[in-house]
């Protein structure tokens, strides 16, 4: 009998168990993951589970008792440590050996550290698990000041999440705008006077210098101030964990490098976060940290692995809940040089399209469902539109498509 061991019981390991049962799949499936639960969702993490508005069984991807009706073995707190693509075999850190005819990775990453004097302080944390949200949930009190350290997506979740509960919110960013990696000045623009109106405190082109306090935080030190923090939160990034497939000797280079398989070796797949794979539409190389990706490439490994040829060819896309604000992203507005604005910034309304030599090749919607969706289509054709008629609000999106 075959079997495919899944390194990684996250979002995406737990879909390419799931998908690969969904495509006939008949071999023995085992998922190792480190963590002691079933896998699970990561977006709730900054959200609705961590102001406890979802409970924990809303978050897993499926019950527990779904692997044992479908035959798929749970591995839970025992990770791959190790494997040999010579042997087809892995070592789990129990010291478990066992053989495998294909392997997928799907490792995930890590939030990247801040190393400043004082970051071992107590109630410091950083958000990339489940007990990081519930230890994390447990602080988060009203009247209590929080300190978010980056104006990334997981940053201004949990700002805005943490503000919905009544605590004092300070946002501090290195750079000079919010959101600075993923989107374009007027977006960042918007967002941080989002925040601010709604009451939380936006420092921009602010370093950190250290944090002080007595065995628990008590102050984030910038270069002038000390702001008075009870909480901090730190999400400056994350690193791809590619150190399982690097000590087996599989090409990585700020990733896994897969195909458009999701192939990173002979018999050895890579998907989600730890991965970089070859865009054809965008004619290069991506490592996308978003939910869409990981399930898409589950879903593509666990495909070639039942034995239908399949490409990952897909035009990324993303989403952030702040507030009352939904932001849906279709493609990459890296390289722009027109943007169109259609509806209201005022009334938090609106869409932003994002155009390259006539061409539309990214958009951002704002409680727009419409323009996103239409968009998701509208973008890997890379249409040229009339820049008038995506600002004009009497023309139909659907008439864009």
């Amino acid at each position: 009998m075959p079997t495919t061991i899944i390194a990684g019981a996250g979002h995406a390991g737990g879909q390419t168990a799931i998908s690969l049962r969904q495509a006939g799949y008949e071999g023995r499936i085992v998922v190792c993951g480190d963590e002691p639960v079933p896998p699970y969702q990561r977006p709730p993490l900054s959200k609705k589970y961590l102001c406890g508005e979802l409970a924990l069984e809303r978050v897993l991807l499926r019950p527990e008792s779904f692997y044992a009706t479908h035959d798929i073995e749970l591995r839970l707190g025992s990770a791959v440590r190790e494997f040999a693509p010579e042997r087809r075999s892995v070592v789990l850190d129990g010291g478990e050996s066992l053989d495998y005819t294909d392997l997928v990775i799907a490792t995930g990453s890590r939030p990247r550290r801040l190393e400043v004097p004082g970051s071992d302080l107590g109630n410091i944390f950083y958000l990339r698990t489940l007990e990081d949200a519930d230890a994390i949930g447990k602080e988060l009190v009203a009247g209590r000041r929080l300190v978010v350290v980056g104006g990334g997506y997981i940053g201004l979740e949990i700002a805005s999440t943490a503000k919905g509960l009544g605590m004092k919110v300070c946002v501090v960013e290195a750079a000079d705008r919010i959101l600075g990696r993923v989107t374009a000045p007027e977006m960042s623009a918007y967002y941080t006077h989002a925040h601010r109106a709604r009451g939380v405190d936006v420092r921009l082109s602010t370093g950190i210098v250290s944090f002080e306090g007595d065995g628990m935080v008590r102050g984030v030190v910038c270069a002038d101030e000390t702001i008075p923090a009870d909480v901090v939160v730190i999400g400056v990034g994350i690193t791809p964990n590619e150190g399982l497939a690097a000590s087996a000797g599989i090409p990585c280079d700020g990733g896994i490098l897969v195909d458009e398989r999701c192939a990173a070796a002979e018999h050895v797949y890579a998907v989600g976060d730890c991965t970089r794979h070859p865009n054809r539409i965008l004619g290069r190389r991506l490592r996308l940290e978003s939910v869409q990706n990981a399930l898409e490439q589950a879903r593509t490994a666990a495909a070639n692995i039942a034995g239908t040829p399949t490409k990952y060819e897909q035009i990324p896309w993303f989403w952030s809940d702040q507030f009352d604000l939904k932001l849906q992203m279709v493609g990459m507005s890296q390289g722009y040089d027109t943007i169109v604005q259609r509806g209201s910034m005022d009334a938090d309304d609106f869409a932003m399209f994002y155009l390259k030599e006539g061409m539309l090749i990214a958009a951002d919607a704002v409680n727009r469902p419409r323009e996103f969706m239409a968009c998701r289509q509208l973008v890997p054709q890379r249409p040229s539109i009339d820049p008038v008629k995506l600002a004009d609000e009497s023309i139909p999106m659907k008439e864009m498509v």
